[in-house]
């Protein structure tokens, strides 16, 4: 389990654009396994990202919500997300990219 976030970290110091933050952002709701039912709270998206870059961490998920790539909805005390069963396919093919 540790290996996992150990990766995510590792790739975290070398963010170069947006495209890189996407990639980590899928790639950490598919290993937390946030497909319908399993979710994680819009407070926990920007988690294990540097501190500078955490604002964009949400504004890229609206945009990944936007494409139709992640599904938000409202709790009664914050915002859930999780992957779009939908887009499997294209969501697998943007974490495993060059």
């Amino acid at each position: 389990m540790y290996s996992n976030y150990t990766i995510v970290l590792v790739t975290l110091m070398e963010i170069k654009d947006d495209k890189e933050i996407e990639r980590i952002l899928l790639k950490k709701l598919y290993t937390m396994g946030c497909w319908g039912t399993r979710h994680t709270s819009e407070r926990n998206l920007p988690k294990g990202f540097p501190p500078h870059v955490r604002k964009r961490v949400l504004e890229i998920a609206e945009e990944l919500r936007k494409k139709g790539f992640l599904v938000k909805f409202p709790t009664h005390h914050d915002y859930q997300w999780y992957l779009n069963w939908k887009f499997k396919k294209e969501i697998e093919e943007k974490i495993m990219g060059p």
